[in-house]
């Protein structure tokens, strides 16, 4: 698969800094789904930040054996994407709001028994109110706090009613610059989140920002007060729309000022790793990427 692919060309396909962290709490290559998570990033954690992956990182696997490896990290929340496969045994099953309820009692018992928790969920959210309705329904019951989408303009007036009724956030995520296309630049999902509940924010995508050749620090500033989740993500060229990712600190986005511009505005919330460089190699950079947000935020704690 192409590293370089967004989601929406998926869906149509359909040492140093490793030693910061305690070597218990990182990878071994064996399954650690008997044990709870044992968090490898208590520095982050003093700041506020809820360290997270995105599963689109290990879209390759179904959830069922992706949450293997993510726990492996030291990570404790995950934000499932709608169009990803659940389970091998059962290759129809997405992780959405179709889910029937005997599945959903058993995803959320072995991400109880794991001690993971689906804080975020990237959705399908439109102005269709009733599959968004079961958007709010499906994350309430999963424990999710924020539903991150890309939902049209005429849809804020009813997700923004939803937000309050389920106590639950909308975060706008952005991809990159692409014709007739806003939300890759802050200003326009600022604009979007203009006169509305706090509940209605962005979802900050460093490495998209840097790829439509955008100052990812700068943008953070402009988008100070309405940051409602993040996604960590480097990229490896400025301006180049198809640029990989990079292990973040390695790339274009200033990831040691990002984290920095974060710990500033005081943000508390989700930081959610979305590593799209599937290759044979991909859990060991994933330590790298969860290690170095740690050696910054122990920087950052003093």
């Amino acid at each position: 698969m192409n590293i370089s692919m967004n989601r929406r060309e998926f869906l149509r396909n359909s040492s140093g800094i490793v030693a910061g962290v305690a070597a218990a709490s990182l990878w071994n290559g064996s399954s650690v789904s008997a044990e709870q998570v044992k968090v490898s990033t208590p520095n982050a954690e003093k700041l506020g930040w809820k360290m997270s992956v995105a599963t689109y990182t290990y879209r390759r696997f179904p959830l069922y054996e992706a949450l293997d490896k993510i726990a492996a990290l030291g990570v404790r929340h995950i934000e499932p994407a709608f169009f990803l496969k659940l389970d091998k045994a059962r290759p129809t099953l997405q992780i959405n709001e179709n889910l029937s309820a005997e599945v959903r009692k058993e995803f959320k018992s072995k991400l109880a028994d794991m001690g993971i928790s689906m804080s975020s969920f990237y959705s399908s959210l439109n102005a269709d109110e009733d599959k968004a309705k079961k958007i709010f329904e499906f994350c309430k019951e999963m424990g999710a706090g924020t539903i991150v989408a890309e939902p049209p303009d005429n849809a804020f007036d009813m997700i923004e009613k939803l937000c309050e009724e389920y106590k639950i956030n909308v975060a706008i995520h952005n991809h990159p610059e692409k014709q007739n296309y806003k939300n890759w630049k802050p200003e326009n999902v600022l604009e979007l989140c203009k006169n509305r509940s706090k509940r209605i924010g962005g979802c900050c995508d460093t490495g998209h920002w840097v790829r439509s050749g955008l100052d990812a620090v700068e943008c953070l500033k402009k988008m100070e007060g309405r940051i409602v989740s993040f996604h960590l993500k480097d990229a490896a060229e400025m301006g180049n729309r198809k640029s990989p990712d990079s292990i973040l600190g390695e790339g274009k986005a200033n990831y040691k000022e990002v984290l920095k511009e974060l710990k500033r505005q005081g943000y508390k919330g989700l930081t959610a790793i979305e590593y799209e460089n599937d290759t044979s190699a991909l859990q060991e950079e994933m330590v790298k990427n969860v290690a170095f947000v740690e050696s910054v935020a122990k920087e950052l704690v003093g």
